[in-house]
């Protein structure tokens, strides 16, 4: 007999529905500003790092992207002024991406949007101690299932920023 009853299941399948979900009420205010998903993704994890920069290969493991495809990405956003690249003057082989004021300015135009969707269609959704506790599951899921997803979030290194 197949399970198909099982909690596990229903919990994996939540976690889907909800993700396929919420992507898809953010997709417009994204596509609003001009930025992919993935492209919104790199330009706030860059805005909340410290100095607005992060190794490439800490920002390919915050964004679970190949190193190549953090590569791509970063270059499409460089050819449009909103990330540039930083040699790293302690390590020739690394670099930092690093979110420009056009960059700022870019995601600036889009957060007002797009918290207004995390409330309406997420966090408003639950009362404040729901939330807390839903938040703290999520990040002992997080830190077991991708444990680099903070890399870099909280080093500093020896480069001032622009």
């Amino acid at each position: 007999m197949i399970p198909t009853d099982d909690p596990r299941l229903t919990a994996m399948g939540l976690i889907s529905e909800v993700h396929t979900g919420l992507a898809a009420k953010m997709a417009p205010a994204f596509a609003g500003s001009g930025l992919s998903e993935v492209d919104f993704e790199t330009l706030i994890r860059l805005a909340r790092s410290p100095g607005r920069r992060l190794r490439m290969s800490d920002l390919a493991a915050q964004t679970s992207l190949s190193t190549s495809g953090v590569t791509r990405v970063v270059d499409r956003l460089e050819r449009e002024g909103l990330v540039e690249r930083v040699a790293c003057p302690t390590d020739r082989r690394a670099s930092f991406a690093t979110l420009t004021e056009a960059g700022l300015t870019r995601l600036e135009s889009v957060l007002p949007q797009h918290l207004q969707d995390i409330e309406t269609w997420f966090t408003g959704l639950l009362p404040p101690e729901r939330l807390e506790t839903l938040l703290d599951a999520l990040r002992v899921i997080r830190d077991v299932v991708r444990p680099c997803a903070t890399a870099g979030a909280t080093e500093l290194d020896d480069v001032s920023p622009r």
